[in-house]
């Protein structure tokens, strides 16, 4: 078993070896003056088992270029299978034809990964469960949920209720408020454009309350902050909490959440974030979690014990 990096993510990528106990495999990347990515493994990978890390971030298309590289390179080196960990997947959001025109974005990825060689990949907290059936190579969606729910629990917060951001995300936040043994609420909101969003209503008591705001990823952070407003016009207490597993912080969403003053925000290391960037920041290692799928799926384990 071999596990190597691109560039996206070196932080996470450490943190794993250390969890697996083996040493980064040696692989150049590098970018030619023109633009072009150029992959070569320095060590022989034929044979072996190949763990290929990728987070891509903000800047998806140059990851999603290294990663389609070093699958492809792992290929032609007689590597026995490749396994792409892949914390957030690209894309995610345009999982389907919405207005006429589009592309099925995500789907695209999908096949890309096949076609670039992947065997095998292991993703966290997928923005819709559609995108699993657009492969036909297995995929283990892990989820991040038992990593915050043992966080929250610690803190033992005083008459807490969880709140979906929008209906989409309810079905997940009912089972995160169910583990916590607390009450849900759902927000209802409209899109006017992209990364624009207005809530209209919310269903349930929040009066009171200390809101956890719980969904898959914090993008700009308008829709966050947008919940945060709604929730203090209904009575909420003043400190509210946000749980997301993906920290994409594009644009203005530093500066949006410093603004909002949260309680407190709550984030994996899924995407790279720069240490010090909010005060109030608190970042949870995904590590140890991918560390045990791969072990479980080495050893032929099932995956869903790790649930249990």
């Amino acid at each position: 078993m071999h596990l190597f990096t691109g560039s996206s993510h070196p932080a996470l990528a450490k943190a794993l070896s250390g969890e697996l106990g083996i040493p980064l495999g040696k692989i150049t990347v590098k970018r030619f003056s023109c633009g072009e990515c150029y992959v070569k493994y320095e060590e022989s990978v034929r044979g072996k088992d190949v763990y290929l890390l990728q987070a891509p971030g903000c800047s998806p298309d140059e990851s999603l270029i290294e990663l389609f590289l070093m699958c492809q390179a792992a290929n032609l080196g007689f590597a026995k299978s490749v396994h792409v960990i892949l914390p957030s997947f690209p894309y995610a959001r345009q999982d389907r034809v919405s207005s006429p025109r589009e592309p099925i974005s995500s789907k695209l990825i999908a096949h890309l990964l096949e076609e670039s060689g992947a065997d095998h990949v292991i993703t966290l907290n997928l923005h819709s469960d559609q995108i699993q059936g657009f492969f036909t190579i297995p995929v283990d969606v892990l989820d991040a949920r038992p990593i915050f729910v043992d966080y929250f629990r610690k803190k033992n917060l005083k008459n807490p209720i969880v709140v979906s951001p929008d209906a989409g995300g309810a079905k997940q936040a009912k089972i995160f408020a169910d583990a916590l043994g607390t009450d849900l609420a759902i927000m209802h909101k409209v899109r006017s454009a992209h990364n624009k969003a207005e809530v209209l209503e919310v269903v349930g008591d929040v009066a009171g309350r200390m809101c956890i705001l719980y969904d898959d990823m914090i993008d700009t952070a308008g829709s966050i902050l947008s919940a945060k407003r709604a929730l203090e016009k209904r009575g909420a207490h003043k400190d509210v909490y946000v749980a997301a597993t993906h920290p994409f912080f594009s644009d203005k969403a530093i500066e949006r959440l410093r603004d909002a003053k949260f309680k407190e925000i709550v984030i994996s290391d899924s995407i790279p974030v720069k240490k010090g960037s909010l005060r109030n920041l608190t970042i949870l290692p995904i590590a140890p979690l991918l560390a045990k799928v791969i072990g479980h799926h080495e050893r032929g384990k099932s995956v869903t014990e790790i649930y249990k």
